[in-house]
């Protein structure tokens, strides 16, 4: 589940630290920054109560809601309409319901945004920055370009009372979504200059240079972020990020076990600690701990991930039921491609088991059609096509590592994770795994190469090799099938050159079909000997056909 490509700290944090304003205020900006929300929601809360007639107290608390890791559009909106209340001319609540409507995918919010900042003569630079922020909080619903515009204006602004590095931050945030990773950079350079808290700044940094994959300056800057305060938590969050890129499963547990030491117990905190949980295939802690929130939370994000768990777990009834009440309650705006492609797995896990052949066949045609939307948006969230040949080999849930593994085995998993697009070392690993007789690790990897090389022919025999092996006929024959076919759609001269395998690959579909379709194993021996006259073992079997 790009439940990886996802793992960077929460852009839009920031909070204004002018010497003007209260230190409880401050105290908030810093839960924030720490991704303690339940502290900085009762911090808000506080401040409220001991000044209602604060109009600006209500959009911190709004706010806040809308910078958790899932935006509760309703409670935000509850805060910023209470903050109008109080002061109808209220900018900063302004500015917050149009955020609302950003976040849910009205780019008409944009203009509203640009009138708010014109209404206000541009005097106010607290009303700049939380304009540019806003336009950074939902990156797929942003404007970087104007974001940059406003921000730049606030930091001028700010210039005389000192600029708060959380300006620099969301300046940064705005050119990260440009994909402009150089100036994101120098903004991050600025705000080190000025942070009192520099682990702040050094997970930024982190988080970019993961986006970046330039892996060593990603480590270096989230090492030194712990090394400067052990408690920062978002460090260890962007930490379980990068461990989880390199498969290093234990390591990214034991991150995950620090993020929730020093996060809080905020459920939706806890949600998200159950997202990358899943996504370092922890499936069980992902299990518990999204079990110990789920009836704390309304969003209904919670029967998605519920989904992932059940499908993880091969339930593909209970899972479409819970994916199914998720659409039901979430806003149309939320509603993602991957939504669509676990929809189209769970079809084709129910489809495995259907017996009835109509019923079967609407269930494969929906798994190909959901599947092709994930994969047409270039989703990331799984490997489809990987996730896909799992469901049909009943391997889902299944460690390629749950049987035997090798020092070899575990070298060459190091490498394939530094560059997932090695192949060389991709089919040294599929070749260990072989070596191991760990079916299932073979299956998987050769997968991997199907992926990224789907014209060569050799990885579909060899995973076809690999099913047949592990038990599993009917995805054994649909492999030596698919080796045939690929093979076939290139020139006379590579076939000459692989007849003999091709005569193995038409021998061994005639092998698995010989007690359940007489017919299709004798046509299939006979295209076998065609290639292969003396092939022995096919004559055999021709033999024991035709009596």
């Amino acid at each position: 589940m790009n439940l990886s490509k996802k793992i960077i700290v929460t852009a839009a944090v920031s909070f204004f630290t002018g010497l003007s304003f209260a230190q409880s205020v401050q105290d908030g900006i810093n839960f924030v920054d720490s991704q303690k929300y339940a502290k900085a929601k009762q911090n808000y809360t506080d401040l409220i109560n001991q000044n209602p007639k604060e109009a600006s107290n209500y959009f911190y608390l709004g706010n806040t809601y809308l910078t958790q890791f899932d935006p509760n559009f309703t409670l935000a909106q509850e805060s910023f309409n209470k903050g109008l209340a109080v002061d109808p001319k209220s900018n900063l609540n302004k500015i917050g319901l149009a955020s609302i409507k950003l976040g849910k995918g009205d780019k008409s919010a944009i203009t509203e945004i640009q009138q708010i900042v014109k209404d206000s003569r541009e005097k106010d630079a607290e009303v700049l920055f939380r304009a540019g922020e806003a336009l950074t909080l939902f990156e797929k619903n942003s404007a970087p370009d104007l974001a940059i515009t406003y921000l730049n204006k606030a930091i001028e602004k700010a210039q005389k009372a000192g600029v708060p590095a959380n300006y620099y931050y969301s300046l940064g945030d705005a050119y990260r979504i440009k994909k402009d990773p150089g100036n994101a950079m120098t903004a991050y350079d600025k705000a080190e200059v000025v942070a009192k808290n520099k682990a702040s700044v050094y997970t930024r940094k982190g988080t970019l240079w993961i986006a970046a994959q330039q892996w060593q300056q990603a480590k270096t800057n989230i090492d030194k972020a712990i090394a400067v305060d052990p408690t920062y938590a978002p460090a260890y969050k962007a930490l379980a990020g990068f461990n989880i890129k390199y498969q290093k499963n234990a390591e990214a547990t034991q991150n995950l076990i620090n993020y929730t030491k020093y996060a809080d117990e905020d459920p939706y905190t806890q949600l998200e600690i159950a997202k990358l949980y899943f996504a370092n295939e922890d499936y069980a802690n992902s299990k518990t701990t999204l079990d110990s929130v789920f009836d704390k939370v309304d969003d209904p994000i919670k029967f998605k991930l519920r989904a992932y768990i059940l499908y993880s777990e091969a339930k593909y009834a209970e899972a479409q039921q819970n994916i199914n009440t998720f659409l039901t309650q979430a806003d149309k705006s939320r509603v993602q491609a991957s939504d669509e492609g676990l929809q189209g797995l769970i079809a084709a896990g129910l489809a495995k088991d259907e017996k009835d052949a109509a019923k079967k066949a609407q269930l494969e045609a929906t798994a190909q059609q959901k599947i092709a939307i994930a994969k047409n948006a270039k989703d990331e969230t799984l490997n489809w096509d990987e996730e896909l040949a799992k469901v049909k080999g009943g391997l889902v849930g299944i460690s390629p590592d749950a049987t035997a593994t090798t020092p070899e085995i575990e070298a060459l998993k190091t490498k394939v994770a530094a560059n997932p697009q090695d192949t060389d070392a991709i089919y040294k690993l599929a070749q260990a795994y072989q070596d191991a007789k760990n079916w299932n690790g073979a299956i998987l990897t050769w997968q991997k190469m199907i992926t990224l090389l789907p014209t060569w022919e050799p990885a579909y025999y060899s995973q076809g090799y690999a099913y047949q092996q592990s038990g599993n006929k009917e995805l054994a024959a649909s492999a030596y099938q698919k080796y045939i076919d690929t093979l076939l759609a290139k020139p006379a001269a590579d076939q000459e050159a692989n007849k003999e395998t091709m005569s193995y690959a038409y021998f061994a579909i005639a092998f698995i079909a010989k007690d359940s379709d007489k017919e299709k194993a004798k046509a299939m021996v006979a295209k076998s000997l065609a290639l292969n006259p003396t092939y022995a073992d096919a004559l055999t079997l021709q033999k024991t056909l035709n009596q």
